[in-house]
């Protein structure tokens, strides 16, 4: 029996999708689960699975063509399976070379002037707007006060060295204005890209249909972060590296090996339960922001989360690699970490369909009381953004004071 196969939806806010390569050709056998093709959505590169087995009998979509969600793609079957009549949509051909422009009509040069131009005042820039300068040149200036554009450049092409800046006198209107040039601020509307407006839709739809609440734990890291060095001293011979990452998601996943109901999704009168935790671990691209999953994590040790959680930052910036529609699409709960930028606390918004995210900040050295004394603690934030649909406040909070646990008697991460 024929099959067809169609451009699948990679989420929610998925409409249409490009076949940027397949990856079995035209009368190749396929397997259910088979990676098919690579699609491009909005956020990345995926590999499409084959739901159907058989010979791939026919490619409808060639590679470049962008189309709906839906959209029949390829179909597979037996040989003997006659294969429906559908128009082929073929890879676009490249445009044609625009004709030569004419030739502009040669006008008079302009008449000289009288008196010869006077000197710049201002020194010129490189392509895209940076003023020349040597990185002592600007170093200097930085400590006079002034501004590196307003100096005539001397050097090579107008760059401008540290005899400019040295011999540089500030004419008076330079100095009643700050020796600062004015300040001007591009106003121009900025596009949004694809992958912008689809985190738009989602965090609307996200923001707009389900009832977040937060509760927020200080976590005493002190434990964690020495277990931490300990373990990575161990590792080093083999190669081996923890981050402080790695021990959040190990101590969300046994958070929610605990506490299961965390692990489902609410659908109207019932909540769907999961029978595999496939943790969500939100990574910014240049493009904007992914959460992929790691499958399975419930079945991992602390040292297999760190080299999943690594293969997956790879593969979503595209190196050796990319994220399967799976990882893109069936996590069941997520994790967002802006230590590494400073950040004391903050709130996620929750990926539908998941029932709560927790963002954890910076694990910062604080003042806290211990046996009446006031000593020097590692300490972090932690806030769990939940679907209230799902759990109510004290269920969140015991669940948080879970992870908690889990972080401040690490010895539970090797469990």
């Amino acid at each position: 029996m024929i099959s067809e196969v169609t451009m699948p939806s990679m989420g929610a806010d998925m409409t249409e999708g490009t076949i940027v390569k397949w990856l079995k050709a035209e009368g190749d056998q396929v397997s259910r689960g088979d990676k098919l093709a690579e699609v491009e959505t909005d956020k990345t590169v995926v590999e499409m699975e084959a739901y159907a087995e058989g010979l791939l009998r026919k490619i409808v979509v060639a590679e470049g063509n962008l189309v709906q969600v839906g959209t029949v793609i390829a179909f597979i079957g037996d040989a003997g399976d006659e294969v429906p009549e559908v128009a082929e949509t073929a890879a676009a051909a490249p445009a044609e070379e625009s004709a030569p422009a004419p030739a502009p009509e040669p006008t008079p040069a302009p008449a000289a002037p009288a008196t010869p131009a006077p000197a710049p005042t201002a020194p010129l820039a490189s392509q895209g707007g940076r003023v020349k300068a040597s990185p002592i040149a600007r170093k200097l200036a930085a400590e006079k006060g002034f501004d590196i554009a307003a100096i005539p450049g001397t050097g090579p092409g107008g760059r401008i060295t540290k005899a400019d800046v040295e011999g540089f006198t500030p004419s008076p209107q330079f100095a009643m204005s700050g020796g600062r040039s004015p300040i001007t601020i591009d106003g121009s509307d900025t596009p949004l890209s694809s992958m912008r407006q689809a985190i738009a839709r989602v965090t609307v739809k996200s923001k707009s249909e389900t009832p977040h609440y937060y509760v927020t734990h200080e976590v005493d890291m002190g434990a964690a972060m020495n277990f931490r060095r300990q373990l990575n001293e161990a590792l080093a011979e083999a190669g081996e590296r923890v981050s402080v990452n790695d021990m959040i998601l190990k101590a969300t996943t046994n958070a929610l090996i605990k506490y299961p109901k965390w692990n489902a999704t609410f659908d109207g009168d019932k909540l769907i339960g999961h029978s595999s935790i496939n943790l969500g671990v939100a990574i910014a691209l240049d493009q904007g922001l992914i959460v992929p999953a790691v499958m399975g994590i419930q079945n991992m040790s602390l040292v297999e989360i760190s080299r999943a959680v690594r293969d997956l930052g790879k593969r979503a910036r595209g190196e050796g690699g990319s994220l399967s529609q799976d990882e893109l699409t069936q996590g069941t709960f997520g994790t967002s970490n802006l230590g590494m930028f400073g950040t004391d606390t903050f709130a996620a918004i929750i990926v539908p369909p998941n029932a709560g995210i927790i963002a954890v900040g910076a694990v910062k050295d604080k003042p806290v009381v211990k046996d009446g004394q006031i000593v020097v603690g590692q300490m972090m934030n932690a806030t769990i953004s939940a679907d209230h649909r799902v759990g109510d406040g004290a269920e969140a909070a015991v669940f948080m004071n879970e992870f908690q646990k889990n972080l401040e008697n690490p010895i539970r991460l090797m469990m």
